[in-house]
C-alpha cells in the first residue's frame, strides 16, 4: 500500500478526521431522529411534516456518506457502529414519541448543533489549508442553517 501524500500533514489529517467523525455522528444521529419523526408524526400538520421530514432524512443520508468518504480520503477509518457514533454525537437522544411541535423543536436544536460542529471542524480544516474539507463542511453548514431557519419558522 502506498503512503498518502495529499499535501496535508498527518497530524492535521488526524485532527480534521476527528472533527469529521463528530460531524458524521451528529449527522447520522439527526438522520435517525428525523426518520423516526417521519414515521411517527401525527396531528393537523401530519402531511406537511411527514413530507418535510422525508426530504430532510433523504438529504442527511447523502450527507453522511459524503462525510464518511472524506474521512476515508484523509486515510482514517470512519466510525460505522451505533456504539461508536453514539459516543461521538452531541445530539440528545429523544425517548418516546414527542408531539409534532416538540419534534420540530428537537430537529431545530439538532440542526443548530450540527452547525456548531461544522464551525469547529471548519476552523481546523482552514488552519491546515484543507480546502476540500472546508468546502464540504461549509456546504453542510449552509444546509443545516437553512433547515433550522425553516423549522423555526414553523413555530412562529
Amino acid at each position: 500500500m502506498t503512503t498518502i501524500d495529499i499535501g496535508i500533514r498527518e497530524s492535521d489529517r488526524q485532527e480534521i478526521a476527528e472533527g469529521l467523525k463528530k460531524l458524521l455522528a451528529d449527522s447520522y444521529t439527526l438522520y435517525l431522529q428525523t426518520h423516526n419523526f417521519h414515521w411517527n408524526v401525527t396531528g393537523p400538520s401530519f402531511r406537511e411534516l411527514h413530507l418535510m421530514f422525508e426530504e430532510h432524512y433523504t438529504e442527511l443520508a447523502l450527507a453522511v456518506d459524503e462525510v464518511a468518504e472524506r474521512i476515508r480520503t484523509l486515510d482514517v477509518a470512519a466510525p460505522g457502529t451505533y456504539k461508536s457514533l453514539a459516543a461521538l454525537t452531541s445530539i440528545e437522544e429523544v425517548e418516546g414519541v414527542p408531539s409534532a411541535e416538540n419534534m420540530v423543536d428537537y430537529l431545530t436544536k439538532g440542526h443548530e448543533q450540527v452547525v456548531k460542529t461544522c464551525r469547529a471542524v471548519l476552523k481546523v480544516a482552514q488552519g491546515a489549508d484543507d480546502e476540500s474539507t472546508s468546502a464540504l463542511v461549509s456546504d453542510r453548514m449552509r444546509v443545516h442553517e437553512k433547515t433550522a431557519w425553516m423549522l423555526r419558522a414553523l413555530r412562529k
